[in-house]
């Protein structure tokens, strides 16, 4: 890892290219969610729910990729998915913590959305069904999908660090939004709709205690290390979902802008999530220090992932343009797209990378894992910051 060179180079092109897919299929997202302003409408407190939703698979599964990506720097990694073995256990914790945390983010959605005033919103229940069902349902690829990953990387010698994020955010935005909305064409029926939502709430929350009371080490300290920032991350994103409710009025009037959201959000976690993956692996490797300043080995890999991020957010704005124009959708125009997108994620990478970098260089120094904490941090972060800078860019371009 040592000697890595800024744009061009192997890393960049690993980077360059899972950064591009990510934007592109998570376009398909945002057209989903332009399409749905109805539901959302019909169904208050549920747009609450998206970010940290779909963050939610970005956060469990990016820091098994970034685990098991540790692993293989320090040549300790065996494709066995026994119980026992270091995979097997990291499985066994990313299935836990799924289906745990998303019931948890059902209290945290009810919780903010009457602390916030949102008004009436759908119940618990309603929410369970939602959350637990369509976040499993999106879940079982996206765990598939970053075990190839792993098989890949050993394989190919493919650097986990530079395509995990993007493309488990990739995966993580097209398959929530559809799961989502499928879970809701299950609200309506009364006591069955009731019963099915506390059935996988009680599910979810055994397959959680089991995995914090487990026999098994590492599965039992990945579960408990894991929950709290991954409560705190989901409460993040719940506010980000609060920032885009209170603006549905606008998306729904120009929806191309509620089209660049997933798009918008998911570039940045994924820029924000290769670093933290880059600074991860130096710093348990002891490749860099952590130190205040920025040694000239992290400072290689800041420069690495701001010289990645500018075309990533012109094509995002592009994106969103083709994307409505396709599908007909109201739209502000093409150079008020880019000029949004770009704004918005340079604002929003300033924070981000603060946040990878000494978010990293907090849990070394306290002794917790960097790859637990690292994508948790910065794609809450994320979802706030860029929710919150793409209104402000909106607002500044006269667009609302």
């Amino acid at each position: 890892m040592a000697g890595r060179r800024l744009l061009p180079g192997a890393d960049a092109r690993q980077g360059l290219v899972a950064l591009l897919l990510n934007s592109s299929t998570s376009l398909l997202a945002g057209a989903v969610l332009g399409s749905l302003t109805a539901t959302f409408e019909r169904r208050p407190g549920l747009l609450v729910l998206v970010p940290a939703a779909i963050g939610l698979r970005g956060n469990v599964f990016g820091s098994l990729g970034n685990r098991v990506s540790t692993s293989i720097h320090a040549g300790e990694l065996q494709l066995r998915l026994r119980r026992s073995t270091l995979l097997g256990q990291n499985v066994l914790a990313a299935t836990a913590l799924t289906l745990g945390m998303s019931l948890v983010l059902v209290g945290l959605v009810a919780l903010i959305s009457i602390a916030l005033g949102l008004g009436p919103t759908i119940g618990l229940a309603d929410l369970a069904l939602v959350s637990i069902g369509g976040g499993t349902v999106a879940s079982v690829p996206v765990l598939a999908a970053t075990l190839g990953l792993a098989a890949g990387a050993v394989r190919f010698g493919w650097d986990l660090d530079n395509v995990t994020a993007p493309l488990v955010s990739t995966l993580g935005d097209v398959l929530t939004l559809p799961a989502l909305w499928v879970a809701t064409g299950l609200l309506g029926f009364g006591m069955v709709s009731s019963g099915a939502g506390w059935l996988l709430a009680v599910l979810a929350l055994g397959v959680l205690v089991a995995g914090a009371l487990s026999s098994l080490p590492l599965l039992r300290r990945i579960v408990r290390t894991s929950l709290p920032v991954l409560v705190v991350a989901a409460g993040i994103s719940g506010l980000a979902g609060v920032v885009l409710e209170r603006r549905l009025v606008t998306f729904s009037a120009l929806p191309a802008l509620l089209i660049l959201v997933p798009a918008q959000l998911s570039s940045t976690g994924a820029l924000g999530g290769i670093l933290s993956g880059r600074l991860s692996s130096k710093l348990l490797l002891g490749l860099a220090p952590p130190t205040a300043v920025p040694s000239r080995a992290a400072r290689e890999d800041l420069l690495f992932v701001a010289a990645l991020s500018l075309p990533v957010f012109v094509l995002n704005g592009l994106g969103a343009a083709g994307v409505a124009h396709l599908l007909g959708e109201s739209s502000p125009g093409t150079a008020y797209l880019v000029g949004a997108s770009v704004l918005a994620g340079v604002a929003a990478m300033v924070v981000v990378v603060s946040i990878a970098y000494y978010g990293s260089i907090f849990a070394v120094r306290t002794g917790i894992d960097p790859d637990t904490y690292g994508i948790p941090l910065v794609s809450s972060t994320v979802d706030l910051v860029g929710a919150l800078t793409l209104i402000v860019a909106i607002t500044a371009l006269g667009l609302v």
